[in-house]
């Protein structure tokens, strides 16, 4: 027979769902120990705990399945592609904080507040210390020149890194213009594109190719292995810039969802994430560059030059990935 709870069991049940609702819980692409220092942090500073479910793929659908029912408070990932499709699918919600709004520049967040960059990194150019004179190459549309024939490397050019690139080459010049830059940089290829961006300058070390391209957090990551400190050893940092603009970047960045059990935690997470104190931890950690004016990036990264930041909006470089996607395929640049 059913009976109607008791007082001291109603007691119980609300202290549990006070418990349970005094935390946040994130879907995260990027890797444990990139990010679990800054929630670390940010409990530390709160007493809210942040649960952590680490994806490598499916983030998208996992919420889309899940619907209202989502336990997901926020999530974080990478690249502004991975952003916008977040965004497109509908699983978000918009944010409205001027604290955020204050800390990150309108560039790298968007305009209708789904998405907000943490960190940026840069696509560079290795290059070779001997191989490579001082000032031979300065611009991305320098790499089409006769001069480094069988002398890049890269990886895949769908990879989404290489497709955000090329999505601002179809910015900055146009569709047709992109299209004969990507044939004239698999022009120029030292080997079909293979691997990932630490072994592009692996094969600088082994004498496969002069230039790669890759984003800058890898020579932090190379630095602190053993083995891969080696190849570092033969290259350094190039910033190459647009003709007629800066230095490619891409995000590392968050989202609220539309389901989001604890969304005044997430909104506290997501201001935390946005203050000095870390964006400076998640910088120093990944050797990567704070999005918070006035933040510093680490004094390893600060030592390979000064970064100029393109100032295309990110969010049209998004927009331009279809393109991109087709203009790579259409060309047979991993053939």
């Amino acid at each position: 027979m059913f009976r109607f709870p008791t007082t001291s069991a109603l007691a119980f049940a609300l202290l549990a769902q006070t418990a349970s609702a005094d935390e946040v819980n994130v879907y995260s692409y990027r890797q444990p120990f990139l990010i679990e220092p800054l929630f670390d942090a940010f409990t530390d500073e709160t007493g809210i705990p942040v649960n952590v479910t680490f994806l490598k793929k499916g983030m998208v659908e996992r919420l889309r399945v899940e619907g209202d029912r989502s336990p997901a408070d926020l999530v974080v990932t990478v690249d502004i592609s991975r952003l916008s499709a977040v965004v497109e699918a509908g699983v978000t919600q918009t944010v409205d904080s001027q604290v955020i709004n204050a800390n990150i520049p309108a560039q790298f967040r968007d305009p209708d507040g789904h998405w907000f960059g943490l960190t940026s990194r840069a696509r560079v150019i290795y290059a070779h210390k001997v191989r490579v004179a001082d000032g031979e190459v300065t611009t991305y549309e320098d790499l089409v020149s006769d001069r480094w024939k069988g002398r890049i490397c890269t990886r895949s050019g769908l990879n989404a890194y290489n497709l955000a690139l090329t999505s601002s080459v179809i910015a900055h010049h146009g569709e047709e213009a992109a299209r004969a830059w990507l044939e004239g940089v698999k022009k120029n290829l030292a080997r079909k594109p293979a691997g990932n961006d630490r072994a592009q300058v692996k094969a600088i070390w082994a004498g496969e190719c002069d230039i790669s391209i890759g984003n800058t957090y890898y020579m932090q990551k190379m630095m602190q292995d053993e083995e891969q400190k080696l190849w570092t050893d033969d290259v350094r940092i190039v910033f190459p810039k647009f003709a007629d603009g800066g230095t490619h970047v891409n995000l590392s960045g968050m989202a609220l969802t539309k389901a989001a059990p604890n969304r005044e935690n997430a909104l506290k997470l997501m201001e935390f994430l946005t203050s000095r104190t870390a964006q400076e931890i998640y910088a120093d950690i990944n050797g990567e560059y704070p999005l918070l004016p006035g933040a510093s990036a680490s004094d390893l990264v600060l030592g390979w030059g000064e970064l100029q930041p393109d100032d295309m909006p990110l969010i049209d470089i998004a927009k331009l990935r279809p393109t991109a996607l087709k203009l790579t395929e259409e060309v047979g640049f991993d053939e």
